[in-house]
C-alpha cells in the first residue's frame, strides 16, 4: 500500500509538473525530431541524435536550431553539456563533423555528391550528452523571422543561449537531474562565462526551472581582447618564428603593445611590418602546418588578418623536380559545404524549408574582426570575461580550460596569463599528463574554496584541440569529468 501511495504521488507530481509546463510554453513554438538515418551514413545510427528548434527573444522571433545526442553510455547518469561554437557565427555542424562529434566525414569514401560519414570512436558522446547549438540566428541552420532578429551581441547571445537552455530543458526535463557543463572554443571564451553567471544568478533567485550547473569547459578561448591577441608576438617569439633581437626590439620600441601602434612611433611601425613579413605564411591554426593561402576567405573559422597567398616564382629546382600540392586541412571543409546544402541532408534533419538560403560554416556578417566594435549584424560589447572569471571563482564551480599548444590563433601563453590574474592558489603544479605511456600534454590545477580551475595543453594540437588530437582531447575530457587527475 505504501508503495502504491508514493507511486501515484509521484505520477501525480509529474502530471502536475507537465500541466505547469504546457500552461507556462503553451504560446511558444517548438520542433524536435528524432533522426534515424543521415545521407552517406551506412544504415541506421547507432546513437541517438535529436534536432529542432527553440525560438527566444521577443516573440520568439529568433528561432535557434539545435542537434542533440544522447550519450552512448549512460544518458541517465552521465552529464548534460550545452556546446557552443565560436566565430561569432561558426555553425556547430562543423565541430560535429570534424571535432567531436559522433559522426565524420569519411574522406576516403567521399566521391559522390553526397559525402560518406563514419562513426567517431573519440566522439565526446561516448561519455556526455551534448546539445550542440547554432546561435545566434543567422548561424547554420537558425533563423530570425524578421530582419531585426539578425542583429544581436555577446551579451544578447549569452541571453539568448540561457533561454535557449531553460527551454530545451522544460521540453526535456529527463535531463534536469544531471550534472550541467557550459562547453566551448575560441570566441565562446566571451559568452560562456557571462553565461554561466547569469545560470548560477538565476538558481539564486529561483528562477524555474532550477539548473544543476556544476562549471564550464573552454577550448584556446578569447577572454581578454588585449590579452590574446597580444600574446601572438610573444608565442612566436617562444616557437622560434621571430629572432630574439626583432621581439626585443619590437618589445622596447612599442611599448609592450604590439596591437596598435602609436601614431608617429616610426620604430614600432617597421618592426611590426618586419614581423608581418615573417609570419604571413604561418598557419595561425597550427603553425606545424602548410600555408594554404585564402582559399576559403569570407568563410574560414580564422580571423581574417594574414596576408593573402603570394605566388612566388618558381625556382629551377621545383622545374625540374615539380612539388606535389601540400595537404591542407581546409580541403576537408569543402565537403561540410557540400554535405549540409544537399537537400537530402536538409530533409533528413528537418531544416525547415525556406529559411536559409545556404549552410556555411561561418558567418562572416558578424564575425569577430579585430580591432573593431561591431559589424552591421553584431555588437562586440565584452571586451574581457576576466572579471567574470574572478566573480565565479566564488561559486561552487569546477572549470576546464585547454589549449592546442600550436595554435598561434588564441596562443596558450596569453590563456596562461589571465588565468595568473585569477589570483588563485595552485593545488597541482605544471607537470605532463599521459595517454598510452606518452606525453598527450601539460597540465596545472589551481583552488579556491569551492572552485576548482584545471589548465591543460594539448601537445601537437592546433586551436580546435579535438580536431587535431581526437583521442587524446576525449581523454582529458573524461578525466576531468570524473575528476580524476589528468
Amino acid at each position: 500500500m505504501l508503495i502504491y501511495y508514493r507511486t501515484s504521488l509521484m505520477a501525480w507530481f509529474m502530471i502536475y509538473y507537465y500541466i505547469l509546463t504546457f500552461a507556462l510554453f503553451s504560446h511558444l513554438t517548438f520542433s524536435q525530431s528524432i533522426v534515424d538515418t543521415l545521407p552517406g551514413f551506412p544504415g541506421e545510427l547507432p546513437f541517438k541524435l535529436e534536432t529542432g528548434y527553440v525560438g527566444v527573444g521577443e516573440s520568439e522571433n529568433v528561432q535557434l536550431f539545435y542537434y542533440f545526442i544522447d550519450s552512448e553510455n549512460n544518458p541517465k547518469e552521465d552529464p548534460l553539456i550545452l556546446w557552443l561554437t565560436g566565430g561569432p557565427g561558426c555553425s556547430c555542424l562543423s565541430v560535429l563533423l570534424y571535432q567531436m562529434g559522433p559522426f565524420a566525414i569519411n574522406y576516403t569514401g567521399s566521391t559522390g555528391e553526397v559525402p560518406t560519414l563514419r562513426v567517431n570512436p573519440y566522439a565526446w558522446t561516448k561519455v556526455a550528452n551534448i546539445i550542440f547549438v547554432d546561435q545566434p540566428a543567422g548561424t547554420g541552420y537558425s533563423y530570425g523571422k524578421n530582419q531585426d532578429s539578425y542583429m544581436t551581441s555577446d551579451s544578447l547571445s549569452a541571453s539568448s543561449s540561457h533561454e535557449f537552455l531553460k527551454k530545451w530543458l522544460l521540453l526535456h526535463p529527463r535531463f534536469l537531474a544531471n550534472s550541467l557543463y557550459i562547453a566551448g572554443d575560441s570566441y565562446t571564451g566571451i559568452i560562456i562565462p557571462p553565461l554561466v553567471q547569469e545560470i548560477y544568478n538565476g538558481n539564486e533567485v529561483g528562477a524555474e526551472p532550477l539548473l544543476n550547473i556544476k562549471g564550464y569547459i573552454l577550448g584556446n578561448p578569447l577572454t581578454d581582447h588585449f590579452i590574446n591577441f597580444n600574446s601572438r608576438l610573444t608565442f612566436a617569439h617562444r616557437m622560434a618564428l621571430l629572432s630574439d633581437n626583432l621581439y626585443e626590439s619590437t618589445k622596447t620600441n612599442c611599448k609592450g603593445n604590439f596591437l596598435f601602434a602609436e601614431p608617429g612611433n616610426l620604430l614600432c611601425h617597421n618592426d611590426l611590418q618586419r614581423i608581418a613579413k615573417c609570419l604571413e605564411k604561418i598557419q595561425m591554426s597550427n603553425i606545424l602546418e602548410p600555408w594554404c593561402g585564402s582559399k576559403f576567405k569570407g568563410k574560414n573559422l580564422l580571423p581574417s588578418d594574414q596576408s593573402s597567398a603570394e605566388s612566388y616564382p618558381t625556382d629551377i629546382l621545383q622545374q625540374l623536380h615539380p612539388v606535389p600540392k601540400s595537404w591542407c586541412r581546409d580541403d576537408h571543409k569543402v565537403y561540410s559545404y557540400t554535405w549540409a546544402n544537399a537537400n537530402t541532408v536538409k530533409e533528413a534533419l528537418r531544416v525547415r524549408e525556406g529559411t536559409i538560403l545556404e549552410w556555411i560554416r561561418c558567418n562572416m556578417t558578424m564575425f569577430y574582426v579585430r580591432g573593431k566594435e561591431r559589424t552591421d549584424s553584431y555588437i562586440y560589447d565584452i571586451k574581457s570575461t576576466i572579471d567574470t572569471h574572478k566573480n565565479l571563482t566564488h561559486r561552487r564551480a569546477r572549470a576546464l580550460i585547454y589549449s592546442g599548444d600550436h595554435d598561434m590563433v588564441f596562443p596558450h601563453v596569453g590563456t596562461e596569463e589571465w588565468i595568473k590574474l585569477l589570483g588563485l592558489p595552485v593545488e597541482k603544479e605544471w607537470g605532463p599528463w599521459f595517454v598510452d605511456g606518452q606525453i598527450a600534454g601539460f597540465t596545472e590545477r589551481y583552488s579556491h574554496n569551492n572552485y576548482e580551475l584545471t589548465y591543460a595543453t594539448v601537445k601537437g594540437a592546433g586551436h580546435n584541440a579535438p580536431e587535431y588530437k581526437p583521442k587524446e582531447s576525449l581523454a582529458m575530457l573524461i578525466r576531468w569529468l570524473k575528476g580524476v587527475r589528468l
